[in-house]
């Protein structure tokens, strides 16, 4: 039997204009789905293992399609509570050289952001489960959806399931004063924290020294303490911490850095320079290889190297999930990187 996963968030409707139009010329939108729980369990069933997806979705076809798109790829929907009228949207426009991209949010209402804790049965949900992950967008939706992740985390940690949770600020979705405040009280359950270089200053004012992620320049150093920072705040056994060197809006450098607070270990990934092809979902995907590469036994330096290429190779697929396979994983992670045509 596999091990089981649970991820616990919001799937919306992603909505983008076809190649590089902008919002403003665009007389067709492409329709998909995606969200950073969502993503992360696409990939940890692509790795062969049991993925659960909680979330809340309304009856209808629009309700059921998001369904079905996770049922697509191996997920477990067999959790997701139907109720609610909506599903959240996010509208995106992808950059272009040196234009960024832009995401506009239609989320308000959304079915899961009207949940109470009386949706989920965390006890039957986490039967059987090793881990259990979310990110900082889910208690973002408001303090409701505050108190579901606190629940799930007391009922995942009353069974020894490892806790694991990215960040991931959302400036448009809260403060960061109400993202601290939340975040600080959540964070005491978890196990592994991943975090950017931009999500551990927004969220707790933990900032690398010397980096210069636009023009750059990136000081290992810094990252060291900002993990030990972060462990010394909350405990946890692991800070991952991903490092984007943004030169324009498809040419990126792309590395981490995993800690281990057990052993004491710093481990740099090797950077890979991408050329994008979509850069949504690229943190998910370095969230989903790190927890398949921790529950596969992985030391820390073969786990930050597996996450990473799992992220790179996201950063050539369209769409918000990681459609990439274990194999292809492992073969960029061995150091085949060459993008030659297999024949």
């Amino acid at each position: 039997m596999s091990k089981k996963v649970v991820t616990f968030g919001e799937i919306m409707i992603r909505l983008q204009p076809y190649n590089y139009e902008r919002f403003v010329q665009a007389d067709h939108l492409e329709f998909t789905y995606g969200g950073g729980e969502a993503n992360v369990a696409v990939s940890l069933a692509n790795y062969g293992l049991h993925a659960v997806y909680v979330t809340k979705l309304p009856t209808h076809a629009i309700g059921q399609a998001g369904v079905n798109a996770l049922r697509r790829y191996g997920v477990d929907t067999t959790e997701i509570v139907r109720g609610g009228d909506r599903v959240g949207i996010y509208f995106n426009e992808k950059g272009a050289s040196q234009r960024g991209s832009v995401c506009i949010y239609d989320r308000a209402h959304s079915a899961i952001q009207e949940a109470t804790t009386a949706d989920f049965n965390w006890e039957k949900i986490f039967e059987g489960a090793e881990w259990f992950h979310f990110t900082g967008i889910t208690p973002a939706l408001g303090p409701n959806v505050v108190e579901i992740c606190k629940e799930a985390c007391k009922a995942a940690k009353a069974k020894g399931i490892k806790i694991s949770c990215d960040l991931n600020y959302r400036g448009k979705l809260w403060t960061r004063e109400q993202a601290r405040a939340a975040m600080t009280e959540l964070c005491q359950y978890v196990d592994v924290c991943i975090s950017n270089e931009e999500d551990a200053k927004d969220v707790f004012g933990i900032e690398a020294e010397a980096t210069d992620i636009y023009g750059g320049t990136l000081n290992h150093e810094g990252y060291k303490s900002v993990a030990k920072q972060l462990h010394d705040k909350f405990g946890f056994e692991k800070v991952a911490i991903t490092l984007r060197e943004s030169h324009s809006a498809f040419d990126n450098g792309w590395s981490a850095m995993l800690f281990d607070a057990k052993t004491g270990e710093y481990c740099f990934s090797k950077k890979y320079d991408l050329h994008i092809i979509d850069r949504v979902g690229g943190g998910d995907s370095f969230g989903g290889g790190l927890i398949y590469a921790i529950l596969a036994g992985k030391s820390t330096q073969e786990a930050v190297e597996f996450a990473v290429a799992a992220s790179a190779l996201k950063h050539s697929v369209e769409g918000d999930f990681n459609m990439v396979t274990l194999a292809e994983v492992e073969k960029l992670a061995g150091g085949d990187g060459s993008g030659r045509i297999q024949r």
